[in-house]
């Protein structure tokens, strides 16, 4: 069943990433096109800065996701309920703030950020972008992190793909009949509120077992609070360098580093899909057998951080060709910068290498004896960020976060493999050096062919092309280096495989032939 989930989860989340980037792509571009690149600089920042809002929430949500994977494990619904309404209790509160923050935003911002689009405007776009969260916090929070827990996170991603298929197609829709900027946000909000509509109805139909009304286990969370300062460490690396470009740079800028990050996002959401949706199966074997545990997670690290590595080596390959291409006809700045991609790589190598030392700290909810740990990551982020950024203005943000992930992932690995998985942290520093001369050779071979691409389509056959070749050089290497997590992968779909093909092969029984 856990096999199976996984697999739903990935596939579904697949798909909805690929459905995601298409559409995608097109908004950003019509922006800038049809209202300029302040415009597509201003909405990012707007985007960037309501993320922040999550803070409100920070902490209930991994908290409640940490506490619900033992009593799912158990079947346990009465403590499943207790944990959901405590949780529940905690995001109809964070609703609220959210909305009077979102208000707030939309008051200071325009008296803050020197733009020439107009304060109604600005105060229009923020309202319309930030009210979703508010309603989606009060009603839909808890039911997520439950199907999160279980493992059918492809649930969600089922109806937020149609609502974001929906949205972005009447986004695209207006830019191109030339809508204010004003509608296309007000259309963002009123597709918001279906997709918790609907979200809502799949809940109340599928779990009538659910029951808000028992007693909140509030002190199965009570790492909430601990939780919540990664969550800001996370935010922190994740957000600032857009807020800290908008007040010390400008909107063209903002746009710039929006329209490179919007490629590394759709690297990262790939990531985070295939981690998400093991993520469960993992919290759920840790607390039935370490053992398995330990052969599960070697082989889940050994393969996730070689998909992560060759997703990363076609990216950095294919960045540059397509900026070019994206940007065509937009003007008003220049796009082109060859050091963005490397500095760019190295934050998303250092971020998503660390994933699944990351992912044993949190199913072991060891929250609180690793917050000091994020709070100093915050501190150097945010403070080399603003040294920085006065000397070399966007490679400034860039290199403060690197500053802060070096200290934060070698000391995320070191912990995890220390303290919760009993071995030596080379174990894992030896598969990100491994990776990384892999990385560079393919880098320095691609290099000296001197790639050219002139189209979107050659864009896409050359994506192609060396993700049929690097991803596989990878996961070779990997499995020659790693012989007891080759095995243990091959052993576990082949045993999967054997399972699926015995559920379909089965001879039916025939009614009155069998005594």
């Amino acid at each position: 069943m856990r096999a199976k989930r996984s697999i739903l989860n990935l596939s579904f989340g697949l798909v909805s990433q690929l459905i995601t980037i298409l559409l995608g792509f097109f908004i950003p571009r019509l922006i800038m096109v049809n209202y300029g690149s302040e415009a597509n600089g201003l909405i990012a920042s707007i985007g960037q800065i309501i993320s922040y809002l999550a803070l409100l929430e920070a902490g209930v949500g991994a908290a409640s996701l940490q506490a619900l994977y033992k009593p799912i494990a158990g079947d346990n619904k009465d403590n499943i309920n207790s944990i959901l309404a405590a949780t529940s209790s905690y995001y109809k509160r964070t609703g609220i703030y959210y909305f009077f923050a979102v208000v707030l935003l939309a008051v200071l911002y325009p008296l803050i950020v020197n733009s020439e689009i107009s304060a109604f405007s600005i105060i229009a776009i923020i309202l319309l972008t930030g009210m979703g969260g508010a309603i989606n916090y009060y009603f839909q929070g808890k039911f997520r992190i439950l199907l999160i827990a279980e493992g059918k996170s492809y649930v969600e991603t089922v109806i937020v793909t149609a609502t974001t298929i929906l949205n972005n197609v009447v986004r695209i829709i207006l830019l191109m009949q030339g809508f204010n900027i004003i509608a296309v946000q007000a259309s963002f909000f009123v597709l918001t509120l279906l997709q918790i509509v609907v979200f809502y109805f799949y809940m109340k139909k599928h779990y009538k077992w659910i029951n808000l009304k028992l007693k909140p286990d509030f002190a199965a969370i009570g790492q909430k609070n601990s939780v919540m300062i990664h969550e800001i460490s996370y935010l922190v690396f994740r957000n600032t360098d857009m807020i800290i470009l908008t007040f010390f740079t400008n909107l063209k800028i903002v746009s710039i580093y929006v329209m490179y990050n919007m490629i590394f996002t759709i690297v990262d959401n790939i990531v985070q899909t295939v981690n998400g949706s093991v993520k469960s199966a993992l919290g759920q074997i840790y607390h039935e057998s370490k053992t398995e545990f330990l052969k599960f997670y070697d082989a889940y690290e050994v393969y996730f951080m070689g998909l992560i590595f060759s997703i990363l080596t076609v990216t950095y390959i294919l960045i540059i060709p397509f900026m070019r291409l994206y940007t065509t006809g937009v003007t008003d700045v220049n796009y082109i910068d060859w050091w963005l991609p490397v500095l760019f790589v190295t934050i998303k190598l250092l971020t998503n290498a660390r994933t699944s030392s990351n992912n044993v700290i949190t199913i072991a909810g060891h929250f609180k004896k690793t917050q000091t740990r994020s709070i100093l990551e915050s501190a150097i982020n945010l403070s080399a960020s603003l040294v920085f950024v006065v000397f070399i203005g966007i490679y400034g943000v860039l290199v403060g976060t690197i500053v802060a992930l070096l200290y934060r992932s070698i000391d995320i690995v070191i912990y995890a493999s220390r303290v919760l998985l009993n071995r030596s942290p080379w174990v894992t520093f030896r598969r990100w050096l491994t990776n990384a001369f892999i990385f560079i050779g393919i880098i320095l071979v691609t290099t000296a062919m001197n790639i050219h691409i002139h189209s979107y389509v050659g864009i896409i056959l050359w994506g192609m092309l060396l993700g049929i070749v690097i991803l596989p050089a990878y996961l070779l290497i990997a499995s020659l280096l790693e012989r007891e997590a080759f095995l243990y992968s091959l052993g576990y779909f082949k045993a999967y495989k054997d399972k699926f093909k015995s559920k379909f092969t089965a001879a039916p029984k025939v009614k009155g032939l069998s005594k």
